[in-house]
Formats: C-alpha cells, structure tokens, sequence
C-alpha cells in the first residue's frame, strides 16, 4: 500500500474536488467551497519524490526530467484517482482528483466536508521531515543525506565510531550535534542502499562504488571501504540540475572545443575539483546543439542526460559493461560520434582514447593532474619508453585542448572553479612530437589569443573582481613566485606570503 493512499481514501470518501502537494508546501484539499489542510507540515523535496515514485513508478517519475509535467492514472485501494505531476526547477507539483466515474453507477450522496469523517478523525499523519526522521519504508541513511543537503555541502564522509562529517565550500565540519555511528548500524545503514553485486564486491575487496538515486534531489556517488575502525563511506552529491558553461565560468575556448567533429579533449584536476560537472556541462551544451550520438562510460554513472538534440546512452562500469577498457572497444561498433570516458585508469584505456580520436571520433577524458601541461606529461609516461616516440606522434595529431580546473571558495559563501586552458595549436602540436613539452608553458603565454590561459591569471582574474580572496588564490597557485609578483604588480598584496611557501610546494 502507498503511503498516499491514506490520503486518497480522504479525497475520494469526502468527495474532494481536488488534493495538492508540492515542495516545501503542505497538502491541502480542495471543495466547492473552498480549501482544507489536512498536512501542514511543508514537504521537502526527497519526501515528495518518494511518496510521488511508489504511484507513478520509477521509470515515469525519472521522465520528469525531460518531460517537465506527466499525467497517469493510479488504481488506489479506494478507487481510481487521476494525478498531474509538474516539475518546474526545483520545484515539484502534484495534483490528484477521482477518476471520472462510470456514468451507469448510481451516484453517491455528498458528504459534509465542514464535519471531519470516522477516516480523517482518525488518521495519523507520520512526521515527514526528512532532516528529523526517515521516511517511513525509505532507507535509513537518508536522514543523514537530507542533513548534508540542508547545510550546502558536496560530500558526507561516514565514520565508524566518529560523529557524521561534512565537506562545506572544500571544508570539513564535524556534525557535533550528531551521535557517534555505531560500526554495526553503519553497516546496516550502508548496506540496505547498496545493490546486491556491490554488497558482494565489498566483502571480498572491502571497498565498492555505487550510484544511489535520491528522489529530486540528484544522485549520490558512494564509496564503501572498511579502515582500521570498520566500515566507512563518503557520499558526494551529484545535482540533478545541471549547469550550463555560462553558469559555471566556462572559457567560450573551451565551449570551442564542443564544436569539433574529431579530437581528443582531457578535462584534468584533482579530485573534488568539479571536472564530472565540466564534462556534464559540455556534453550539454552538444546535446542542445548537434544532432549526434553520443556514448558515455562512467564508474558510476553521476549526471543523467536525457536526450535533446543527441541520442545519448550511458554505460555503468561493472553494472553495463566490465571496464572502461571493454566498454571503450564496444562503442567503436555503436556508431558513436562523441565518447566520453569518465577516467582514464591505465595504459591501454589511454591509449584506446587516442586511437579513437585518431579515427574521426570526439573523444571526452578524464586525468587526475594539476595543470594543462602536466597533463600531456602524464599521458605520454604512462607507456613504455619504447613506445613514447609513436605515442608522442599520435599524440600531437590527436589532442586538442586540455582543461586543468580546481576549486577556489568564494568571499561570498560557495565556491568557484578556476580554468587553465591548453589550446593545441600549431606550435603546440610541435612542442608534443618532438618531446619538448616543458615549453608548453611559454607558448600558452605568448599565444594567449587563441584561447589559451594559465591557471595563475585565471586566479588573478578571479582576485581581480572579487570573487575570491587573495590568500586563497594564492593557496591555490602551483606557481607562487610568480603569482605573488603578479599581484604585486597589481598592488595587491598577500598577508603572510613567504619564500618558503613555493621553495615546498
């Protein structure tokens, strides 16, 4: 039985014109003489999409996404009821009536809807407050989940024996007001929403990664792992929005690089420096703009796209295909125009990637590496010395742009990404075959029209409007000699800069 259904028996039995609900709203019926709540409480939004899903289904309630509004029928145990499902933003709207009756059944007699009914004396509502308690029938953990989503932060980190904590703007805080987690109802927590294959992944490796969908609100990114206190996990929050290249300062030389028919484009940074929400922005942004195939392979899969424009299938590492190396051979023979490979693990999935690009296809990637020019390092070191000359060649006919990006908080609250950005022209191209990578850096810097930029004006830019405090850039900088003069030369000083602090860095 759904949990709404308690409350279509209200709808149907006193004869209602009308029940209401949406995000932070309560729920209200509706008579000809006007309107009665019967839930005060306001509705967060991962309450409404559970209570919604167990009437409409998974798959229709994930077609809001696309569709924006879905209107069905629900056979409830009281009768038939018609519902109307908008989703606008973040907000979701749910409208539900009886079911228009068999014109050849006799009609009932109205009921009084001023005198409360033996069903609406004495129904009991639960408190659905997910930041108290859980939704009845729903998992456990997701009070912890709505507690991370109410303070802003992009990862929950659990902890057997430790109090819950939460990464807020690239800081980790300690939820004090929250009781240690026993290591034995972690683990139940934990298990009830991981999928059978990774319950058994995690009793023979001790570590597993799983996506786990929560209502409106987005996905969940999990990792289980077991430490010298037990079980633990870090979930980082996967928005189901998501946004466009101009809302996430995007360089239009990056936005460039979607334009292109072949290549192979590196998105680089380290972890957490928001390169899936880059990459989801730019597949975006083709899916609204070519007419395309295009297929992802992503461990797991975090944003979900629905067709526009492209035809887009999303392949899940051990759930729709064994590896990243498999899953990349198999889309050569799915007629894809664009691949995206959410990372790039070893030699031979690189070096499938830079075929791939080599045979007319555009191809998306991934590398952990901290700057633009590093990144080619990588790529080539990850082969045999044998073979980095060949690799070198291909290389330089196939690369096309590297996007080096990290994560700087804002003066404001929030945080903000800052883009070094390798255009590989001409000169470039050059520079990668004959091995002379390590002057990548001076060709960025005189050839600056073309789209390239390095990571220490993009801080400075950032600096320069205010975005971002000078120390923090400053923190940020790989290069701090020469950002330091940089905003010297700007009057901007540092408090606290010292030789020492780019002598180690």
């Amino acid at each position: 039985m759904a949990q709404l259904d308690k409350f279509f028996q209200v709808l149907i039995e006193r004869q209602a014109l009308e029940l209401r609900m949406q995000t932070q709203s309560g729920m209200v019926l509706r008579f000809p003489d006007g309107e009665r709540s019967i839930y005060s409480k306001p509705l967060d939004a991962a309450t409404l999409s559970t209570l919604l899903r167990e009437v409409m289904g998974d798959e229709r309630f994930m077609d809001l996404r696309a569709t924006k509004q879905a209107r069905f029928a629900y056979a409830s145990p009281f009768g038939p009821v018609d519902g109307d499902v908008k989703l606008d933003g973040n907000l979701l709207q749910a409208r539900f009536q009886k079911a228009a009756a068999d014109p050849t059944a006799p009609a009932a007699a109205p009921a009084d809807p001023s005198k409360p009914s033996a069903i609406t004396a004495s129904l009991e509502v639960p408190s659905w407050s997910a930041s108290k308690v859980p939704l009845a029938g729903a998992p456990a953990i997701q009070r912890l989940m709505q507690l991370m989503i109410s303070q802003g932060a992009s990862d929950l980190h659990l902890t057997s024996g430790f109090q819950p904590a939460v990464r807020v703007d690239g800081e980790i805080q300690v939820q004090q007001d929250q009781p240690p987690l026993d290591p034995a109802e972690l683990e139940t927590l934990l298990m009830e929403i991981a999928p059978e294959r990774n319950r058994d992944e995690f009793r023979s490796r001790n570590d597993t990664d799983f996506a786990y969908l929560f209502g409106a609100e987005g996905r969940f990114r999990v990792n289980l792992f077991r430490d010298r206190f037990g079980i633990g996990a870090v979930l980082r929050l996967v928005p189901s929005r998501i946004l466009t290249c101009e809302q996430l300062g995007v360089p239009q030389a990056v936005r460039e690089l979607t334009k292109l028919r072949k290549g192979f484009v590196v998105v680089a940074g380290p972890s957490g420096s928001g390169k899936s929400t880059t990459l989801a922005a730019l597949i975006d942004l083709i899916n609204e703009n070519r007419k395309d195939h295009i297929v992802t392979i992503e461990d797991p899969i975090e944003f979900v796209h629905s067709n526009k424009k492209c035809l887009i299938h999303q392949r899940e590492v051990n759930t729709h295909t064994g590896g990243f190396r498999e899953a990349l051979r198999a889309a050569l023979r799915e007629d894809p125009n664009i691949i995206l490979v959410g990372e790039m693990r070893d030699l031979e999935t690189i070096s499938i990637a830079i075929e791939t690009a080599e045979t007319g296809h555009l191809v998306f990637g991934t590398l952990h590496t901290n700057t633009a020019a590093s990144t080619v390092d990588r790529i080539i070191d990850q082969f045999p010395a044998d073979r980095q000359a060949q690799i070198r060649t291909m290389l330089s006919e196939s690369l096309c742009g590297v996007v080096a990006q990290t994560l700087l908080r804002r003066r404001e609250g929030g945080r903000v990404a800052a883009y070094e950005v390798l255009i590989c022209t001409r000169a470039v191209r050059n520079l990668i075959r004959e091995g002379k990578t390590f002057q990548i850096i001076s060709v960025m810097q005189t050839q600056k029209s073309f789209g390239n930029q390095l990571l220490n004006d993009a801080l400075f830019e950032l600096v320069k409007s205010r975005m971002v405090e000078a120390q923090e850039a400053y923190r940020t900088s790989v290069d701090k000699e020469n950002f330091v003069s940089q905003l010297r030369r700007a009057n901007i000083e540092i408090e606290g800069a010292s030789e020492q602090d780019w002598l180690f860095d």
